[in-house]
């Protein structure tokens, strides 16, 4: 005699016929376990998007990854080597991903509060229009520390801290300028200007580059109102 298989979702339909709740009441009671998750999202939400101010957030400290927590200097750092920003999130326009939100309130149920005064690091674009970096989203925990929550989004170009390092400081951005005008002046053909070369024509031509590049950098910088990224690394205004 031949046993036949149990079939599982079968038995478990039977149980479920045989539960007290109607189907009625067993989909209200579905409705609103939904519904209670959508309220939960959109507090969360509205909590990212118009974050503003500094909220220690009273974590469980036991409970939080080391590997997550960062000092307000460490984040300055990268910040200035990469010309990031990092502000409070009502300043932020691109899209906050639905797994940042389930973070938010995976750790919000894990600590027991509800998290405030959400930070970001970004590029300075994204805090005008949406992109495809990475932002870092942070929240406060006191004492110049924050808790990195989620990132999302494509890593940085790998050459960009090189990139940004003229805009680091005045001597940075005038080593380059130097740079600059050196090769560019040796690039000159010989013979260009006169029939002879000598030091002195050198030096000449090179100190006419240099004023012609620092004359472009200077008006480029004043023009668009840029700064150095120690200036512009937490400044919520847009000619910076």
């Amino acid at each position: 005699m031949l046993v036949s298989k149990t079939n599982i979702e079968e038995k478990l339909s039977k149980v479920r016929k045989k539960h007290i709740l109607s189907e009625e009441m067993r989909m209200k009671e579905v409705y609103k376990i939904f519904s209670q998750v959508d309220d939960e999202l959109d507090r969360i939400k509205q909590n990212v998007t118009t974050s503003k101010g500094e909220i220690n957030n009273q974590f469980i400290i036991d409970k939080l990854d080391s590997a997550n927590i960062y000092h307000i200097e460490e984040i300055k750092q990268i910040c200035i080597d990469y010309r990031l920003r990092f502000l409070d999130t009502k300043f932020f326009k691109g899209q906050i991903p639905s797994e940042a939100l389930s973070k938010i309130k995976a750790i919000e149920k894990v600590h027991n509060l509800e998290i405030k005064g959400f930070k970001i690091i970004a590029p300075s674009k994204l805090f005008k229009l949406e992109d495809k970096d990475d932002p870092l989203l942070f929240a406060p925990i006191g004492n110049g520390y924050h808790y990195l929550i989620h990132q999302w989004g494509n890593d940085l170009h790998p050459l960009r801290k090189l990139l940004m390092w003229p805009f680091k400081s005045i001597v940075n951005l005038a080593i380059l300028v130097l740079f600059m005008s050196f090769a560019l002046t040796l690039m000159i053909p010989d013979g260009l200007f006169s029939k002879s070369n000598s030091n002195a024509q050198f030096w000449i031509l090179f100190f006419f580059m240099f004023k012609c590049i620092a004359s472009v950098v200077i008006f480029y910088g004043f023009a668009l109102g840029k700064n150095f990224n120690p200036a512009i690394w937490n400044s919520k205004y847009f000619n910076s």
